[in-house]
């Protein structure tokens, strides 16, 4: 009898041993994987000053750079920029909203139909098919070119005419495959360039991407018109990178729809942990009235040579970006501050860029 109960009392004892090792190694289990990131927020904020030094900087003699954002006079804002997203171990999305100009330029062909397109930077969703395979689908941001929208991942502040006058978003299914650990390669089928929202018009544009070794040649054929794009950079000291942005876009004749071409280097030294200064020299020429540079002569060509210095001090989540800009055009593209034509125009900006 007291065999029995001493028994039957050290199995009690043993199961519950059991059990209470068990519970604390599945509330370990589901406390390290509660830590693991699933949704995430991040984002930045952007203001600058930019003024004109050969120009006026108000009235109906301002003048600007032909390229996209930061050409707003005085104390000016770029945008928030807010990203949500979700990581699974197979699936996710990213909803990616943008308020404030910067953002409204970056979006300018919407709404198409919604009331708030205007502030969809990206809208996607992804399936991880294998460890070499993914899918995405949905509207996000351009494989092609150099730069990009946000500021946080550019080091100039202004842009170029090579990225101003490129694609910046496309609403598709794309398929990234990772050949190997140097080659990789996308394919996608997508909605006419720029058309986020939905698509209009029935025609679909198609894109592809070959990379190697973080250098990659890029093509985007789109109704009658198609680009070729050429991005890489290379490491060529521990302080020292130089980056590299090629492309040819052959516009659609029918459309009147002209040609561009241009090449841009980017040398970045790095002097300090919190300070690098870099170069943008981009030439970039356009034929038949393309109108980027806003101003053409009698055939419809026209180039400009535009060279870009500027600082990047980082203070914690915050960079400085002070910047000088020389604009140098065939033609007589811009106004002094009498209002006559000059064929170039030189800046100064001031950005404050904060990403969290």
């Amino acid at each position: 009898m007291n065999m029995i109960t001493f028994t039957n009392f050290g199995k009690k004892i043993t199961l519950a041993a059991f059990m209470f090792l068990a519970t604390i190694s599945t509330f370990a289990q589901d406390e390290e994987e509660s830590t693991e990131p699933k949704f995430t927020l991040s984002g930045s904020v952007d203001a600058y000053y930019r003024a004109n030094l050969n120009s006026a900087n108000s009235g109906p003699n301002y003048s600007a750079p032909g390229s996209s954002f930061a050409n707003l006079p005085g104390f000016a804002l770029g945008m928030a920029n807010v990203i949500v997203g979700y990581e699974g171990e197979k699936v996710g999305f990213v909803a990616d909203l943008v308020f404030g100009p910067r953002g409204t330029d970056a979006i300018f062909a919407s709404p198409l139909y919604s009331a708030t397109g205007n502030i969809v930077n990206q809208l996607y969703a992804y399936w991880n098919v294998s460890e070499s395979v993914k899918l995405t689908f949905g509207n996000f941001n351009t494989f092609l070119g150099y730069e990009v929208i946000s500021p946080v991942a550019n080091f100039n502040y202004s842009t170029s005419y090579l990225f101003s006058y490129g694609p910046f978003s496309h609403t598709g299914l794309k398929a990234d495959f990772a050949l190997s650990e140097d080659f990789s390669l996308m394919l996608a089928v997508m909605n006419q360039t720029d058309l986020t929202e939905f698509n209009p018009t029935g025609l679909y544009a198609y894109g592809a991407q070959l990379g190697y070794s973080g250098q990659y040649l890029n093509f985007l054929a789109d109704n009658g018109s198609f680009e070729v794009d050429f991005t890489g950079g290379f490491d060529l000291s521990d302080s020292f990178f130089l980056g590299i942005n090629a492309a040819y876009f052959s516009g659609d004749e029918e459309d009147g729809i002209g040609d561009f071409a241009g090449v841009a280097i980017y040398p970045q030294l790095a002097t300090s942990e919190n300070f690098t200064i870099g170069l943008r020299g981009e030439y970039f020429a356009e034929t038949d009235n393309f109108g980027a540079i806003g101003a053409n002569d009698a055939n419809g060509d026209a180039s400009v040579l535009a060279l870009t210095l500027t600082g990047s001090a980082t203070i914690g989540d915050l960079i400085l970006k002070p910047e000088f800009r020389l604009d140098n055009a065939s033609e007589d593209a811009f106004l002094d501050s009498d209002g006559n034509p000059i064929g170039s125009l030189s800046s100064f900006v001031l950005a404050a860029v904060y990403s969290f």
